[in-house]
């Protein structure tokens, strides 16, 4: 039975009689088909995540990727939990795909403070949740608000993160971080992994055992998934023909870029653009 394809979008919050069903229900290590971002105004959040389990209250955020094995358990704290539970597909704001993954990497759930800017988090997923009450919401407008709340995390993570941290995995960080800079200068061109290990001054091997170990893929794969979300998000969001994006991210041929489209997305990309532009209008 093909698995069903989970929805571009959804919010919800999470009260006190939900986190206590969570913590009395069979909740082992689990992958998700979507990323999904938490932010707790009340609450705990045990979150199990890269085989190790860390605990924070509220102010929180939490952000786990789509495939990453992990397990979150909310608590209460003071009798009360209330968190924003957000999920969605990372083709709803393709990119920044790529830099999420980097800046969560080692840092899934952080501690925030009650500052000037947590409010205005709240106050974005109270807008986008209103806005997915409607009858036809516009995913256009999430689009844009999802955006803005990450900016608004990344800023505050930014000012949070302690030196120690910033130092922990400094050599593995910083090779992913160059690596992303350079295949953001490079992707649309016909560069395989050891142009990347040449310009970074290590071995293939290295450079493909330092993307294991964040993304859990090799650098081809990573070129190609770069490739293919640029190519979703001309797809979305662009009038080109197939053709015309299939050229511009180095695939010579338009039969051969719709093959690899669609090995890695089950949909040609013409069908991807239909479905999209659909669940978008």
């Amino acid at each position: 039975m093909p698995i069903a394809t989970p929805p571009l979008f959804q919010i919800y919050q999470l009260d006190a009689e939900e986190a206590l069903r969570i913590q009395q229900s069979d909740n082992p290590p689990h992958k998700h088909l979507y990323e999904e971002l938490i932010i707790g105004e009340y609450g705990t959040l045990e979150h199990f995540i890269d085989f190790e389990t860390m605990q924070c209250s509220a102010p929180l955020a939490s952000f786990v990727t789509k495939g990453k094995l992990h397990r979150v358990v909310p608590g209460l704290q003071n009798g009360h939990c209330r968190m924003w539970v957000i999920r969605f597909q990372s083709d709803l704001i393709p990119e920044t795909t790529f830099q999420l993954y980097a800046w969560y990497h080692h840092h899934a759930t952080l501690s925030l403070q009650h500052s000037d800017c947590f409010p205005r988090m709240l106050q974005l997923c109270q807008i986008m949740a209103d806005e997915m009450t409607r009858p036809e919401p516009e995913l256009s407008i999430i689009r844009h608000l999802l955006s803005a709340l990450f900016s608004m995390l990344e800023s505050e993570r930014k000012k949070l993160q302690p030196e120690t941290a910033a130092i922990a995995n400094k050599s593995v960080n910083q090779s992913f971080r160059n690596l992303l800079d350079l295949l953001e200068q490079h992707y649309q061109k016909p560069e395989g992994v050891d142009f990347y290990a040449e310009k970074l001054f290590m071995s293939a091997r290295n450079l493909n055992l330092i993307c294991q170990q964040v993304l859990s893929m090799s650098v081809s794969e990573m070129i190609e998934t770069r490739k293919l979300t640029e190519a979703k998000n001309q797809l979305i969001y662009s009038s080109k023909t197939i053709a015309e994006i299939g050229f511009d991210l180095g695939y010579k041929e338009k039969a051969y870029f719709s093959a690899v489209f669609k090995k890695k997305t089950g949909q040609t990309p013409g069908e991807f653009r239909e479905e999209m532009q659909e669940r978008l209008s």
